[in-house]
């Protein structure tokens, strides 16, 4: 924003867009992608952007909306997270999260690459948060969350 007037009558809020992480390029061939996309659509219902893919270059999946995603991009030093290094995603129920949950339990039944952080809940008087975490070939883990609001 280079204009000043521009710049006060912003009131935002900015919200999530995407978020980037480096892989080797071998993670992108073309099974990788398939392991990849088969696996965050299943669980979460995210979509491959058919038209940003590019052979162990690059891969976006949009989440639920055409400017949320998660971009993939191949490089020779590419990033590496300690296990619950991670991005959160919210849903709308605890029956929401207990279904993306199982979703994922289902998926590590028959691969083992697929790991996961069990459900738990944070009692923090006025809201619980319940929570998991789960892993898929991605440097980030991704913590789904549910917050279960108490009202007086």
């Amino acid at each position: 924003m280079t204009d000043d007037t521009t710049a006060r009558e912003f009131r935002g809020p900015t919200r999530f867009n995407h978020v980037a992480m480096s892989m080797p390029a071998d993670a992108l061939d073309e099974p990788g992608r398939a392991d990849i996309t088969s696996f965050y659509s299943e669980v979460f219902g995210w979509e491959e952007h058919p038209t940003m893919t590019e052979n162990r270059k690059r891969l976006v999946m949009g989440v639920h909306s055409w400017d949320q995603f998660v971009f993939l991009i191949a490089d020779e030093n590419p990033m590496s997270a300690p296990r619950l290094d991670h991005f959160g995603l919210a849903v709308d129920s605890l029956a929401e999260l207990h279904i993306v949950a199982d979703r994922a339990k289902a998926r590590a039944e028959h691969d083992p690459r697929v790991d996961i952080v069990d459900h738990t809940v944070e009692d923090h008087g006025v809201v619980k948060l319940h929570n998991f975490y789960v892993g898929f070939l991605l440097p980030m883990m991704v913590e789904v969350q549910y917050f279960e609001l108490f009202e007086s």
